[in-house]
């Protein structure tokens, strides 16, 4: 796709897609703090998201996702309006596979799906390479993490990106609110959570001695 779209004239320098290999801690130290926006897509219910969105947002960009997992605490804390939501919530995802999910009926709604679709069938992005992404495509009949029908929610609000994208001062503020507000997902104030309302443990007191051979708690200590 990368090599499609890096040599499309129409788009000539305005995007460049690269593909970092191997993803480790190293290459996360460079992108992370360099990226404008934190794609965070997952089915809302499946607790995808980790801490890669955290850190994101701690660095200042902004996230586009929906509501899953830490997705929602990172909202709750910097506000909906420093947030891009986009797609199902988990009632809606439990109440459409309740009706029956038939994600074709999705795609002939979507002329924007229905062409990427077309794209990928054609091996418009795999000239050199046959039906490489057919396994994309038969994924569809099923889709268990309904792609076809939060699609066009998550292209809509990809407008909404482009959009303040445009506006950078705006674009900054919300960044540090970002920042700002992420304070509450300290590993800190995590740890004494976890310790208080589900281990259940209390600090245990540490004898140490001083200089003068006394034995003191740490917590005596520490007020000294």
């Amino acid at each position: 796709m990368a090599e499609v779209i890096n040599n499309d004239k129409a788009i000539g320098n305005r995007l460049k897609v690269v593909f970092l290999a191997n993803y480790r801690v190293s290459l996360a130290e460079k992108i992370i703090p360099a990226a404008d926006l934190s794609e965070q897509i997952s089915l809302a219910g499946t607790e995808a998201s980790g801490t890669s969105n955290m850190k994101f947002a701690l660095n200042g960009a902004l996230t586009i996702g929906t509501l899953d997992g830490a997705n929602i605490e990172i909202r709750n804390q910097v506000g909906a309006d420093n947030f891009f939501i986009f797609g199902m919530n988990v009632d809606e995802v439990r109440q459409l596979r309740e009706r029956g999910y038939r994600p074709g009926e999705f795609v002939e709604k979507s002329p924007l799906l229905k062409r990427a679709i077309e794209l990928i069938r054609t091996n418009f992005f795999s000239p050199g390479e046959f039906d490489i992404f057919r396994p994309i495509l038969d994924s569809l009949d099923s889709d268990n993490y309904m792609c076809a029908a939060d699609f066009d929610s998550y292209a809509a609000v990809q407008e909404q990106v482009a959009e303040l994208y445009r506006k950078p001062i705006e674009w900054q503020k919300k960044c540090l609110q970002n920042i700002a507000k992420m304070g509450y997902f300290s590993s800190d104030r995590s740890i004494q959570e976890y310790a208080e309302k589900i281990w259940d443990i209390r600090p245990c007191p540490i004898n140490i001695s001083n200089n003068h051979g006394y034995d003191l708690a740490a917590s005596q200590l520490a007020q000294e």
